[in-house]
């Protein structure tokens, strides 16, 4: 089976508590930034929506993350562009 996914960096949030999620979010994004990958993907499931709704807030704060997006085949998933490195560079000229 191909999986589109497959080749990108990818964190599982499913057992964690919304606290320790948004931990664990960050450091996923910035780590990812500083080695310039373009996308990520981060695993919430579906269940209550806790985690779910805690990712969107995440990744609606941080700066480093360009655009997100629910994944059009599996809504327990979330598709992350990051912002490309010259672009954070310009914010800090400015």
């Amino acid at each position: 089976m191909i999986t589109l996914y497959d080749n990108l960096p990818t964190i599982d949030l499913h057992g964690v508590d919304r606290d320790y999620a948004r931990i664990l979010i960050n450091d996923f994004i910035n780590d990812h930034y500083k080695i310039k990958d373009e996308k990520v993907i981060i695993i919430h499931g579906n269940g209550t929506g806790i985690i779910k709704k805690t990712t969107q807030e995440v990744l609606k704060r941080n700066k480093l993350v360009e655009k997100y997006k629910i994944d059009n085949f599996n809504a327990g998933m979330t598709i992350v562009k990051l912002k490309k490195h010259w672009q954070i560079s310009i914010l800090v000229i400015l």
